[in-house]
C-alpha cells in the first residue's frame, strides 16, 4: 500500500497536528524532510500524497531548496497529488520562493490584525465546482464549521483554471481576533469601536474569501487549504479532510474510504498528556515550560485557548512557546525508538543548559511585560517598550522571524520528534 509523505520540515505544532491526524485515521505514512526530497526519493519512491502542514512557505521552500521544488514540482506533473495547509498551501502558489502549482499567489493584508483571525468559521460550497466535485463529500453540507489559525489570504486570478471549493461565511462561537473572543463582546460593540477609534476589527474582510482551492498541474492534482481540515476534534474539517486523501489517493492508501468514526482526530490534552518516555531530562524539560505556562497564566499574558493550544495576548510570542511546549509533551508522551534515543543521550545535557538560561530569561521576560501592562497607563515609561523588545529579540529572535536560545532549542527538540516518527 502506498504511503503518504509528511514533510516535516518548518511544521512543528502543525506537523504535529497532521501526524495525529493521519495516525487516529490509520493511514499509512511516512515522515520526510526536503533533503531526501531534493535527492530524489519522490522518483525513485513516489508517495500515493505529499501532504505538506503549516509553518513557514518561505523557509519550507529553503528547507527544499532549488533541486527540492524541481523535484515537487515534477512529481504532481507526472501524476502525483499535493495537499498543502496554511504554509504548506502557501508553498503551493505562484511566488518568488513557491512551487507554483496554482497559478494564483498570496494576498497582502491591508492590516496586520487581519491576520490574527484564529477559530472556527462557517464556510460556503463552491457554487461552481465541476472537475474537483468529488473533492467535498455530499455528506458535509452547505456550511460546513472549519477552523483557521491566523491564516493568510489567496489572491485570485481571472482566466486561471482554478477550483474555489470552499469560501468563507460567518465566524463560529469560538472565533478570535487576536486576544479578543468574538462570543463575549455585546452586540454592537465592533459598530462603536469602528466610531469612535476609526479600527476595523470586525471579520467581515474575510467574507467571500476563497479558502480551499484545487486545480491540476501536469497530470496530477492539488488541494490548498488555509483551513486546518487536520485541527483535533473538528468533525466537519476532520471528516473533510478524510475525503480529501481518499480521492486525492486514488484510493491508494485509503482503499475503502473511512467511516465518520475513522474519520475523526481526537481531542488532544497536552497538559495531561502520559508519560511514556520518562527520561529524566524530558521530564525536567516539562516541567519548565509547565511553570512557564503557568506564569503566563497567572499573571493574564497566557489562557487556555483550547486543550491543545496556549492563547496569548497581543505582542506576546505565544504562537514560539506553544511550537517548544508541544513537541516536548509529545515527545515525553511518546515510546522512544532506538534513533531517538542516541540523539537525545548525546544532546540532552546541552538542550538542558540552555533550557534552563531559557527559563530564567522568559520568567523574567514576562514578569516584566505583565509589569509594563500593570505601570501603563500611570507611569507608561518605567519599563521601555525597547528594553522589553530587547529581552524578546534575545530569547527569542527578531519579530516575524526565529532565533536566540528559542531557535537552538526548537532545532533539537524537532529533531527529537522527527526520529521518534516512522520515516521508512
Amino acid at each position: 500500500m502506498s504511503s503518504i509523505y509528511i514533510l516535516w520540515d518548518e511544521s512543528h505544532i502543525w506537523g504535529l497536528l497532521v501526524w495525529r491526524a493521519i495516525e487516529a485515521m490509520q493511514l499509512p505514512y511516512r515522515i520526510v524532510r526536503g533533503e531526501e526530497i531534493s535527492q530524489g526519493l519522490l522518483s525513485c519512491k513516489p508517495p500515493a500524497l505529499l501532504l505538506v502542514p503549516g509553518g513557514n512557505a518561505r523557509l519550507k521552500s529553503d528547507a527544499l531548496g532549488d533541486a527540492g521544488l524541481d523535484a515537487v514540482r515534477a512529481y504532481v506533473d507526472g501524476g502525483g497529488s499535493y495537499l498543502g495547509f496554511c504554509g504548506g498551501a502557501g508553498l503551493g502558489l505562484t511566488s518568488a520562493d513557491g512551487l507554483g502549482l496554482c497559478p494564483w499567489g498570496r494576498a497582502k493584508f491591508t492590516d496586520r490584525m487581519q491576520h490574527f483571525v484564529s477559530g472556527h468559521i462557517h464556510t460556503s460550497i463552491g457554487t461552481d465546482i465541476s472537475k474537483a466535485g468529488h473533492l467535498v463529500p455530499d455528506t458535509l453540507g452547505d456550511s460546513p464549521l472549519v477552523p483557521v489559525w491566523w491564516p493568510a489570504r489567496f489572491a485570485p486570478e481571472e482566466g486561471t483554471d482554478v477550483e474555489v471549493l470552499a469560501s468563507y461565511t460567518t465566524p463560529g462561537e469560538d472565533f478570535w481576533i487576536a486576544d479578543l473572543p468574538l462570543g463575549t463582546l455585546p452586540p454592537g460593540t465592533f459598530n462603536d469601536w469602528e466610531a469612535l477609534y476609526d479600527i476595523k476589527l470586525r471579520p467581515t474582510f474575510l467574507t467571500g474569501q476563497p479558502c480551499v482551492l484545487s486545480g491540476t498541474y501536469g497530470k496530477g492534482r492539488y488541494v490548498l487549504s488555509y483551513t486546518h481540515l487536520e485541527t483535533p476534534d473538528s468533525p466537519d474539517a476532520n471528516r473533510w479532510l478524510a475525503h480529501i486523501i481518499h480521492e486525492l489517493t486514488k484510493s491508494e492508501a485509503c482503499p475503502d474510504g473511512l467511516s465518520a468514526a475513522h474519520s475523526a482526530v481526537p481531542p488532544w490534552d497536552l497538559e495531561h498528556a502520559p508519560t511514556v518516555w520518562n527520561d529524566p531530562a524530558l521530564v525536567e524539560a516539562r516541567e519548565i515550560f509547565d511553570d512557564i505556562v503557568t506564569i503566563g497564566k497567572n499573571h493574564c499574558l497566557f489562557f487556555q485557548r483550547n486543550a491543545w493550544l496556549i492563547g496569548w495576548r497581543a505582542g506576546i510570542p505565544g504562537a514560539n512557546l506553544n511550537n517548544l511546549y508541544s513537541a516536548i509533551c509529545s515527545a515525553v508522551s511518546s515510546e522512544p525508538t532506538e534513533d531517538a534515543l542516541a540523539y537525545w543521550n548525546e544532546i540532552s545535557a546541552t538542550f538542558l543548559e540552555k533550557l534552563r538560561l531559557f527559563h530564567e530569561g522568559v520568567k523574567g521576560y514576562l514578569l516584566a511585560e505583565r509589569l509594563a501592562m500593570t505601570l501603563s497607563k500611570t507611569f507608561p515609561e518605567t519599563v521601555s517598550r525597547e528594553s522589553l523588545k530587547n529581552q524578546r529579540t534575545a530569547l527569542f529572535g527578531p519579530p516575524m522571524a526565529s532565533g536566540g536560545l528559542y531557535l537552538d532549542l526548537l532545532n533539537i527538540i524537532d529533531r527529537v520528534m522527527y526520529l521518534l516518527l516512522p520515516r521508512q
